[in-house]
């Protein structure tokens, strides 16, 4: 029994990372080891379970018939041990995070180390991405996303202000090519594309006018999945791009950068903190939604403290 529990743990994690050498990592002991549970765990089962190359680890069809049984178990068990922090003093244990590159570098960054500070029991593993992350399925404790991305059945904690979106440029760009006075302008100019990571389309810029929502497809020479990539080839003379406003400020107050079609971006809803809807929140969780929804200004007192 202990070598079949040891087995089924094992192969979570490899289900989880789609690698043998980050399970390794997660488990503490060296991927050869866990090659070789996975091994003994299929002789046993009579059954392949994952797909490996050179490149890449995924489910066999017998893998994920296991992958969705064993999971959800996996999920209570791990629920049933963290309840146990309710009994200690103060939070700890290890926090899984998804979070996106730009509310990494807006919310997470500004606060890491205080948080870590103020709570020196817990260990934070933050995985960066901007693909729309199932937290349940991949084993996180809770995500980072803009309000309007996120299923309805999570809940959701509001972490930030409103965000507002900019289009901005180079000064050289503008002195070429002259700026857009409307977004309808936009046709006439290169402009930036932005590659939705989740499903692979363009995203198309989003303004209004007298209250009335409205698209634009743009085109230009350049399409990326990094916004900050985005601002750098900006930068450049490259183009114009469409981005949230807090991260262009700074391009912006040094002069890199110039910013059109204030009037046509509105403030919509910031950033969430968002987990699954279930009666039972971690303490370790708790502690971070409660950090994050501090003032800020007090939490940059602590992190000098």
């Amino acid at each position: 029994m202990r070598d079949e529990l040891a087995g089924l743990t094992t192969f979570v994690v490899v289900a989880e990372k789609r690698s043998f050498t980050a399970a390794a990592t997660e488990l503490g002991v060296t991927a050869s080891a866990v090659s070789q549970t996975i091994q003994k765990l299929e002789d046993r089962l009579g059954v392949r379970l994952f797909q490996r190359t050179t490149r890449s680890v995924g489910l066999t069809e017998a893998g994920q018939r296991l992958w969705e049984r064993v999971r959800p178990a996996f999920t209570d068990m791990l629920s049933a041990v963290e309840s146990l922090d309710e009994l200690r003093d103060r939070p700890a244990g290890t926090l899984r995070l998804t979070i996106s590159r730009v509310a990494s570098s807006i919310v997470l960054e500004p606060m890491l180390v205080a948080f870590l500070r103020e709570h020196p029991e817990i260990r934070l593993d933050v995985s960066v991405d901007d693909g729309l992350v199932d937290i349940a399925a991949r084993g996180f404790d809770a995500g980072v996303r803009l309000g309007e991305t996120l299923d309805k059945e999570m809940i959701a904690v509001r972490i930030s202000g409103a965000q507002r979106a900019a289009v901005v440029g180079a000064p050289a760009y503008f002195a070429a090519r002259g700026k857009p006075k409307h977004p309808r302008d936009l046709h006439r100019h290169d402009c930036i594309g932005y590659r939705r990571i989740s499903g692979g389309d363009i995203y198309e810029w989003e303004f209004d006018e007298r209250g009335k929502d409205f698209q634009i497809a743009v085109d230009g020479r350049i399409v990326v999945d990094d916004p900050f990539l985005g601002l750098r080839a900006a930068k450049g003379g490259l183009g114009l791009v469409y981005v949230l406003e807090e991260i262009a400020r700074p391009y912006i107050e040094r002069g890199d950068l110039l910013r059109v079609l204030h009037d046509f971006c509105s403030p919509f809803p910031g950033f969430f903190l968002y987990y699954p809807s279930r009666s039972y929140v971690p303490l370790k969780l708790r502690a971070f939604i409660d950090f994050l929804s501090k003032p800020r200004e007090k939490r940059r007192k602590r992190g000098h403290g």
